[in-house]
């Protein structure tokens, strides 16, 4: 038993070596219900399966597989009480750390966990328009929220990007985009809608792996509210495994997770789709508290993947 495990945690460093970053789901419950959610998220959805024990092993586990980050998702991750251990679980096992929030509500004592050295902040963001956000959103107030707090982030240090999804037609996203950099944002980008969880065409019962752009597997894991395993949040109908019910690095390491790694088609050129998820690992740098922002051009509003 002890060589089968010593072969599974050899095999499975060996597969997590090209792995940079780990999304932990860590609640699907959220104040907001947007319409392109890829979680299908919102207040009545379930906080998940999994424990605050639970989460922390699976924390501990990343940082001994030597993968460098991960991100603290949702659903909306700012709702789960433990927030502040697992930043500092992570922290503690040299793991650099993401919070992406909607940042419609920061509780006084998250802004002092989002302050330390080597965490970061992402969000969204969708309009300069208070209504049309907030179609978006489903959340009354939403905008004035989320944009007072990326106020207060930037006032406080914190490094901070924010991804603007392409939902609506004509949608104020070269508006948004000038608002964010008059507000002092530097890391902007932009994705179209992905056909995954609430954005997905209803006649569609498997989303396509076109929708992916192919980090996941590769460079992304994700952990689901129930420690379901998959490449990314965007990829959570290919499932390799459970947290639960296996450990991380036998998941990893699993013929299971190699077929789904080779069934996602590899990365394509000029598609950083930068949703909820960030399909980019690269942007986990900003995390690095010598990080040099380096402002962004405008981006092509014809995204495409």
């Amino acid at each position: 038993m002890k060589e089968t495990t010593t072969m599974a945690l050899t095999s499975s460093s060996s597969t997590a070596a090209g792995i940079l970053s780990v999304e932990l789901e860590i609640t699907g419950v959220c104040q907001l219900q947007c319409s392109h959610c890829c979680t299908e998220s919102g207040p009545k959805a379930s906080a998940g399966t999994m424990t605050r024990d639970d989460w922390l092993r699976v924390i501990t586990d990343i940082a001994e597989l030597g993968i460098p980050a991960v991100q603290m998702i949702g659903g909306e991750p700012t709702l789960s009480p433990y927030l502040p251990q697992y930043i500092d679980q992570a922290l503690d096992a040299g793991l650099k750390v993401e919070v992406y929030s909607n940042l419609t509500h920061v509780r006084p004592g998250l802004w002092n966990a989002f302050e330390k050295p080597g965490v970061c902040l992402a969000t969204s963001y969708y309009s300069d328009r208070p209504e049309e956000h907030e179609t978006i959103t489903g959340g009354p107030g939403s905008y004035q929220r989320t944009r007072g707090n990326i106020v207060q982030a930037l006032e406080r240090g914190i490094p901070l990007r924010v991804g603007i999804v392409d939902v609506l037609e004509d949608q104020r996203v070269a508006q948004a985009q000038a608002e964010l950099r008059e507000l002092g944002v530097t890391r902007i980008q932009v994705d179209r809608v992905r056909k995954v969880g609430r954005a997905a065409e209803a006649a569609v019962t498997i989303p396509s792996t076109s929708e992916l752009c192919g980090r996941c597997f590769r460079q992304r894991v994700s952990v689901s509210p129930d420690g379901q395993v998959s490449g990314c949040i965007l990829s959570r109908f290919l499932v390799a495994g459970n947290v639960r019910e296996q450990r991380l690095a036998e998941i990893l390491g699993s013929d299971r997770w190699q077929q789904l790694s080779a069934a996602v088609p590899a990365p394509r050129a000029a598609c950083p789709p930068d949703d909820s998820g960030d399909c980019d690992p690269a942007n986990t740098e900003a995390c690095d508290p010598a990080y040099d922002f380096v402002p962004l051009p405008a981006p092509s509003l014809g995204v495409t993947a």
